[in-house]
C-alpha cells in the first residue's frame, strides 16, 4: 500500500497476506492421547481389582470389551465437554464451568459404563452385573473421569496460553512491519504505532499519524480495513478507522450506539466519534481485547 503526503495519485503497495491457520480441534491432540491412554488405564484397573490374573483368551476378550466401553464413555464425555465450550465457555465463569463439567461428565461417563456393563452381562451370562461392580469398580472408574477432566482442563488453558503467545508475536510482527508510504521518490515504512487512524475526506481516504501528518491512500476504507491488523485498528463507522492507542474509552448513546472517546488531541479527528449500532458489540469486544 503506497501513500503520498496530500497527493491522491500514487499507486499502492498492499501488505502481505496475514491469514493464519487454526488447529482442527480446541483440544488437539486429545484423540491420539486418549486412544493410547485408555488401554493403559484398563491395565491399571485390572491390577487394582483382580488378584489372580491369567494371560489367556478370556482375559484378552474381557480386556477388549472393557477398552471399547472405555472408548465409548470417553467419547461421550468429550462430546459433553465440547458442548460446554459452546454454552458455558471458561472465560465467563471458570469455576462454575469447571465444577459443572467435573460433575456432569463423571455422571455421564459412569452411566455409559454401567449401561454397557449391564448389557454385556445380560448377553454373556443372562444376569445383571455383580454387586462389586457398583461398590468397587465404579468408584475406581470415577477417579479416572476426574483425571480425564484434569487433562482436558489443562489442555484448554495450555492452548489458551499458546494462542495468547501467538497473538502477541503476531502483534509484535505487525508493529514492526507497518505501512509502506511514499515520500517524494522514497519508499519508507511507517510503523503502525505511528498511525492515529484513517478517515474519509470527500472522495479520498487519508492516513493520519499521531503528530497530525496526513497521507492520501488510494484504497476505499472498507478494503483498507481488511489490510490492517484487526487487533490494532477498528472501523468505527463509514468514515473513521482508529488505532487502539487513540481510544481512551466509550460511552453509551441512544438506540444501542456508543461514542468512542479519543485519548489524545488530534487535529484530524473529533474528540468523540459515533460507533454505529451494528458495530457497537464488536467495538466493545475489540476495546476489551477479546
Amino acid at each position: 500500500m503506497n501513500a503520498k503526503p496530500e497527493s491522491p495519485d500514487n499507486s499502492s503497495v498492499l501488505p502481505a497476506d496475514r491469514n493464519a491457520g487454526t488447529a482442527a480441534s480446541a483440544y488437539y491432540p486429545d484423540v491420539p492421547i486418549f486412544l493410547a491412554l485408555i488401554p493403559v488405564i484398563n491395565i491399571f484397573n485390572y491390577y487394582l481389582t483382580y488378584s489372580n490374573i491369567r494371560l489367556n483368551g478370556f482375559l484378552a476378550l474381557t480386556f477388549t470389551i472393557d477398552t471399547l466401553q472405555g472408548y465409548a464413555a470417553w467419547l461421550s464425555v468429550r462430546y459433553l465437554i465440547l458442548y460446554y465450550d459452546k454454552v458455558l465457555p471458561y472465560g465467563k465463569k471458570p469455576l462454575r464451568r469447571i465444577l459443572g463439567q467435573l460433575i456432569s461428565t463423571t455422571l455421564l461417563g459412569l452411566l455409559v459404563i454401567s449401561l454397557l456393563t449391564e448389557l454385556t452381562s445380560w448377553i454373556a451370562r443372562g444376569r445383571p452385573a455383580d454387586a462389586h461392580f457398583y461398590t468397587r469398580d465404579l468408584v475406581i472408574i470415577s477417579v479416572w473421569f476426574f483425571v480425564i477432566n484434569g487433562i482436558y482442563i489443562g489442555m484448554h488453558y495450555y492452548n489458551e496460553w499458546q494462542r495468547s503467545e501467538a497473538r502477541r508475536r503476531e502483534e509484535n510482527r505487525l508493529k514492526a512491519e507497518g505501512l509502506m508510504v511514499k515520500l517524494g521518490r522514497q519508499d519508507i515504512q511507517l510503523g503502525y504505532d505511528e498511525l492515529a487512524g484513517f478517515y474519509v475526506d470527500g472522495d479520498h481516504v487519508l492516513a493520519c499519524t499521531a503528530n497530525g501528518r496526513k497521507y492520501y491512500i488510494d484504497q476505499p476504507l472498507g478494503q483498507l480495513k481488511e489490510e490492517l491488523p484487526a487487533s490494532l485498528f477498528f472501523r468505527l463507522n463509514r468514515q473513521f478507522i482508529l488505532h487502539r492507542q487513540m481510544v481512551a474509552g466509550f460511552e453509551r448513546a441512544e438506540n444501542g450506539k456508543v461514542q468512542a472517546l479519543l485519548r489524545a488531541e488530534n487535529i484530524n479527528f473529533p474528540p468523540r466519534i459515533s460507533v454505529s449500532r451494528t458495530k457497537a458489540p464488536a467495538f466493545k469486544k475489540w476495546f476489551a481485547g477479546e
